[in-house]
């Protein structure tokens, strides 16, 4: 949740013409990411929960791209760039933590 709102933070000052591409595209990722294990967690099954983080941990992904090409274009930088890759980092580290409890110590891409 705390990705999520940094990314709408930081997005508020993203030119306008990029309200419906860029923006956008980083907020639906970013509300996927806690979506996913919401909605995994709820299903009641290890086996469905573990799908549902794999697809938050994808979102995630998602997001640090979009990040990435958000800084090669200048409109990220400074302590919002840096707090922006240390909230990634934690939601990597809680989500990969989550799926190798539930798999017994791996996730799928090792």
């Amino acid at each position: 949740m705390e990705l999520a709102e940094k990314v709408y933070t930081v997005t508020r000052g993203f030119p306008d013409e990029e309200r419906f591409g860029l923006v956008a595209q980083m907020r639906r990722s970013a509300v996927s990411i806690p979506s996913n294990v919401a909605e995994g967690f709820g299903r009641g099954q290890q086996g469905e929960f573990h799908r549902f983080l794999g697809i938050a941990r994808g979102s995630l992904f998602e997001v640090q791209t979009q990040a990435e090409l958000a800084r090669r274009l200048g409109w990220i930088k400074g302590p919002s760039l840096t707090d922006l890759r240390e909230r990634m980092r934690e939601c990597d580290a809680v989500v990969t933590g989550l799926m190798r409890s539930i798999k017994g110590g791996k996730t799928s891409q090792e």
